[in-house]
This record gives C-alpha cells, sequence and structure tokens, in this order.
C-alpha cells in the first residue's frame, strides 16, 4: 500500500507549550545568581504565555500584518495616526502588563531591573518589533529624572501595568508610553550636527521646534524626547503628542519606514513646524541629559540579541531533536551536534553577559557596578549585536529549507538580527565609545578589570586573552583602527570570565578553546574535538511538561 502524501511524517512538531523561563536553564541560573528563586517565580507566568501557541500566533500576524498611517481623516482634517494588526495590541497589553517598560523605575520589590531585563529577554522571544516601544519607555525615565517636575509627572504614567493606547490627554489615560526622536536626515548618529531650532516662548522652558526627525519609533506614543539646537547649544526636550489643553500638537508624520525587519513597529519621518516642547535639562547639554537613555537603551539592545539567540538555537535544537535524516535521529548526527552546540555556547555567553549588566543597574550607588555598567554596556553592545546575525543564520541552516519558509519564524528572526547592532549607535559608534571611556574614565578600565580578574588562574587561555588586551591599551600609537579589534577582546572576556565562574565546564572550556583560544575553524560547528557536546545540547534544547 502507498504512502498517503497528503499525511506529514518526519516534521518536527512545532515548538509550542513550553515555558520559556523556567526551561531555559541559562537564564533560570544568572536570575537566581544575581536575585533570587522568587524573581524567577515572579516570570513563571510570562514564560508560560511566551511559550504558547497563541503568542506565536499573535506574533507572526503583527509581522505579517504591517501598521499602516491615515495623514489624514475622511473630512480632511491632518491626524498622523498609525493604526496597528489587533495583534500588536495583544502583544503590547502583554508587554506592559508584565512592567516590562518603565516599571522597575517605581518597584519596590528586590531586584526589580534583573527581574524586568530577564523577562525582556524571555518576552522579546515572541515577537522583537513591539519591544521598541517598551524599551524607549523604560530608558526614557533615567532621562526625565534631570528635571524634578517632570520626572515627577510623567513617571508614574510610564510605569503603569496598563497599556492604554490613542491619542488622547494623558490626563484622561490610565498609562502612557515614550518615544525618541534624536537623529537627523543629514547626521544619523552625529546628533550634534542637527539643525531643528528650539525657540524659547514667552513661558518659562517652553519652547517651539522647527525641523524634521529621521527614524522616530511608535509615533502613537504619548511623549517624545528629542534633540534641537537651543541658542545655548543642543538641548534635550519633551514633545507630548497631546497638549495640556487636548488639542494635538504639531506632529507631522510623513511617511513610515519600510524597513528589512521590526515590521510590525511602526518607523516614522517627522516634521516639526511650531511643535510645542518642554525643555528638559540645561540649554547646550543635550547628550548630556541622554546619557542615561543611551545606557537603557544599549542594554535592551544586548538582551534582545540574546532574545533572538535563545529563540533561534531553541528552534535548532527542538527541529534536530525531532528529525530523522541519512538513516538515523538528525540530533545523533557528530557534525549535527556540533553546529548545535557551538550555537548554544553564543546563546549562553551573550544572556550570561546581559543579564550581568542587568545586575548592575539595580546597584546604582556601588562604584564598581556603576564603572562596570559604563565599560561593559558599549561592549555588549558591540559584541552581541555584532554575533546575533551570523549565530541566527546557522540556526537557520539547520532547519534546511523548512527553515527558509516564513511559517517556521526563522525568516522573521533572521530579518531582525542586524537591527540591535544599528540602533542607538552602530558597531564604529560603540568601539569608539569603548575608547573613550578607556581613556577618560580609569575607574571603567578597573572595572573590567576586576570582572575578569575573578576568574583569573582558572582558565590559561582566558588569561592570555587578558594579557592580549592590556598590551594592546600599551600600544597607543594606533587605538582607533584596532577599536573594533580591542572592543570585540574585551567583551569575549567578560563572557569567559562569567563563563568560567558560573557555567558548566563544558561550556566554559568550549567557549575559551574557540572565541579565546586557537582552535576556530572559521565558522560556527567547530568546537574541538574532545568537547562535551551532549551536555551542552541537553542544557539548551527546550522541554515541554507532560
Amino acid at each position: 500500500m502507498s504512502a498517503d502524501i497528503r499525511a506529514a511524517t518526519n516534521q518536527p512538531p512545532p515548538l509550542v507549550g513550553h515555558n520559556v523561563v523556567t526551561s531555559d536553564r541559562v537564564l533560570v541560573e544568572a536570575v537566581t545568581r544575581h536575585g533570587s528563586e522568587a524573581v524567577v517565580a515572579d516570570l513563571v507566568d510570562l514564560g508560560a504565555l511566551a511559550g504558547s501557541a497563541q503568542a506565536r500566533e499573535h506574533g507572526m500576524a503583527a509581522n505579517r500584518h504591517a501598521p499602516q498611517l491615515r495623514c489624514y481623516d475622511r473630512y480632511g482634517n491632518r491626524v498622523d495616526e498609525v493604526d496597528f494588526h489587533p495583534s500588536w495590541h495583544w502583544l503590547m497589553t502583554r508587554g506592559v502588563g508584565f512592567g516590562l517598560q518603565a516599571a522597575p523605575w517605581t518597584c519596590d520589590a528586590p531586584h526589580p531591573h534583573l527581574r524586568r531585563a530577564a523577562g525582556f529577554l524571555a518576552w522579546s522571544q515572541v515577537e522583537p518589533g513591539h519591544g521598541c516601544p517598551l524599551s524607549m519607555t523604560y530608558a526614557a525615565v533615567p532621562a526625565l529624572r534631570v528635571d524634578e517636575a517632570l520626572a515627577k509627572e510623567w513617571t508614574p504614567r510610564l510605569a503603569s501595568t496598563t497599556y492604554d493606547f490613542g491619542l488622547r490627554p494623558v490626563e484622561l489615560k490610565a498609562g502612557a508610553l515614550a518615544g525618541m526622536g534624536m537623529t537627523e536626515k543629514q547626521g544619523g548618529s552625529d546628533v550634534r550636527v542637527n539643525v531643528t531650532a528650539a525657540t524659547p516662548t514667552a513661558v518659562e522652558g517652553e519652547y517651539t521646534l522647527d525641523g524634521h526627525k529621521w527614524f522616530t519609533s511608535a509615533p502613537m506614543n504619548d511623549v517624545f524626547l528629542v534633540l534641537a539646537q537651543a541658542a545655548d547649544g543642543l538641548t534635550c526636550f519633551l514633545l507630548p503628542r497631546v497638549l495640556p489643553d487636548g488639542s494635538r500638537n504639531r506632529f507631522d508624520v510623513v511617511r513610515l519606514k519600510d524597513k528589512l525587519g521590526n515590521r510590525s513597529n511602526a518607523s516614522a519621518e517627522l516634521e516639526l513646524r511650531g511643535t510645542w516642547a518642554r525643555r528638559l535639562g540645561d540649554e547646550g547639554r543635550g547628550v548630556r541629559t541622554i546619557i542615561e537613555m543611551v545606557a537603557a537603551t544599549r542594554l535592551d539592545c544586548a538582551l534582545g540579541s540574546a532574545a533572538l539567540m535563545r529563540r533561534a538555537v531553541a528552534e535548532a535544537s527542538w527541529h534536530v531533536a525531532h528529525r530523522s535524516a541519512f538513516g538515523g535521529p538528525l540530533g545523533d548526527k557528530p557534525l549535527m551536534r556540533n553546529v548545535v552546540a557551538d550555537l548554544a555556547v553564543e546563546s549562553e555567553a551573550a544572556t550570561t553577559l546581559a543579564l550581568r549588566l542587568a545586575a548592575a543597574v539595580d546597584r546604582p550607588d556601588d562604584p564598581h557596578e556603576a564603572a562596570l555598567r559604563r565599560i561593559g554596556l558599549p561592549l555588549a553592545k558591540f559584541w552581541v549585536c555584532k554575533r546575533a546575525p551570523t549565530m541566527v543564520a546557522e540556526a537557520l541552516e539547520c532547519l534546511g529549507g523548512n527553515g527558509y519558509v516564513e511559517d517556521s519564524a526563522m525568516p522573521l528572526l533572521f530579518r531582525e538580527s542586524p537591527l540591535n547592532s544599528v540602533w542607538e549607535g552602530s558597531g564604529n559608534v560603540n568601539a569608539l565609545d569603548v575608547l573613550r571611556a578607556l581613556t577618560r574614565e580609569p575607574q571603567a578600565l578597573e572595572a573590567w578589570l576586576v570582572e575578569v580578574g575573578q576568574a583569573h588562574g582558572e582558565d590559561a587561555r582566558l588569561d592570555r586573552a587578558v594579557e592580549s588586551v592590556l598590551e594592546s591599551l600599551a600600544d597607543t600609537a594606533d587605538l582607533e583602527s584596532g577599536a573594533r579589534r580591542l572592543a570585540g577582546r574585551m567583551a569575549a572576556c567578560l563572557q569567559g570570565a562569567l563563563l568560567v565562574r558560573h557555567a558548566p565546564a563544558a561550556v566554559a572550556d568550549a567557549f575559551c578553546a574557540t572565541r579565546l583560544g586557537t582552535e576556530y575553524g572559521g565558522t560556527l560547528g567547530t568546537l574541538p574535538r574532545g568537547t562535551d557536546l551532549a551536555t551542552i545540547i541537553e542544557r539548551t534544547t527546550p522541554t515541554i511538561a507532560g
């Protein structure tokens, strides 16, 4: 009897029904190490929903149905509104409800930023695009703190765990979200050449803005931090979409960007003409005002890339565990085992570093933690975000042709993978910021040395890598052209030190041999002979209870 060609065989079941938090040993161990088991327990419901078929379907739908711009209503009135698919609102309702936006800044529970970071990493695996407004809202609060009155007015609204969509007076809303408009078409990351002009009104602290913004995501958010040129130089402003009298602020959305990835999220080009705003911080201190905002968004870039890596390796390890090829289970083939194990090592290193830096946010008064955050965030932003595209592409290949079709979600992950390296400063910007920290802030290098020094003597390859960093720093003749090499090496040393101290020996040995040693084959899947592949793969493959 011939087989029924309508029935699919040898196809892995969909990866749904697992708990994205509790099935991730690396995440659980890091949260317990830096926080407590109670923090993990508080994320169980988030993890269960993140692994559900319902969440996966909403994530896919939000990307299939891109947001649509409506510049005018039916009568010809300028409205500049963006319509989102219901799945976007479903995702945002849960993301805000889980406190993944600004909630940690007003939370009295222990380890709020670590808890939020772990939740952000887990929930972003459902759909990464809606993480953008969550991240911007989180990052806005430290910038607001330069003005006590504005911080008091806006922080409780941004910290609310109620998602309340729509353009209405903020006093009538149960919660608010923040966005940012920093870059302009002529400058990009070089914000000091911004040309948007700020003109003071007759009221102290109030201005009108005239100019443009080149890349402003989530234009339906309630308030935006923007940069503009005032009389004394580049200044930060708080720009609400709805004015205090209930009328709409002048906020012309010219078009939405047609992006490679991040399709569910609306990113807009804006024109400002007489747009009302309030000054945030002193005139001429715009960059200084947003510096803590930059730090917060860089943390989320590392977390977001770690989330992409984790989802990618989960899909790959799940696929090979349930697929047969060439006479036996695909996951038993030696070369495939090497690839999946190497993916797992990359993912564990990214997650471990990102959550270590998130834990530092919970200790702002500790000099070491503050200095580590200063040097560690541009390092992680540079290195983890750079590693993501290569890693996700390799994971996609593990699924073969099945990974190249949209239903697998692997193309979504792949299109998203370059984003975090571009957002909030490209690789060069972050590598140069590492140099800036090393040359201007001695405590930054000291913090790095203390952190990697805690693993001194545990692995000769790590020790040699740390020594090579110090040798590079001693050669000051051409530091700038070698900034990428230096940043990558320093970041890998941080990851290696954390893995040597906290990860299973198999993971730490594999990492140090390839990322810090001499046994790198030029691509993933080249772990050296003798690596304990079974332990690494078993540690990373998702499990479904029952």
